[in-house]
């Protein structure tokens, strides 16, 4: 009766060790999943932040560009003659 009560104590001990292990195991899991999820995250800013970047130095540029031609037009009508 002992013997059989033992067995019965350990077979729950065993069960609960295994459900520890695999909650552990679980959680481990999904620290690895939100893990690559933050940096998938940080690699989207950071390309969205590049993209910005080169798209206010192209409108500057083209900003720039439209204000030179807009200064050098009152100089043609000055030395314009019909």
């Amino acid at each position: 009766m002992l013997k059989l009560l033992n067995t019965k104590l350990l077979i729950a001990i065993l069960a609960v060790l295994a459900a520890l292990a695999s909650a552990a195991i679980y959680q481990r899991h999904e620290a690895a999943k939100a893990a690559a999820i933050l940096q998938q995250q940080q690699r989207d800013a950071e390309q969205r932040r590049q993209e910005d970047e080169a798209f206010r130095k192209k409108v500057e540029a083209d900003k720039q560009r439209h204000n030179s031609a807009a200064g050098n037009e009152g100089k043609t009508w000055k030395t314009y003659i019909p």
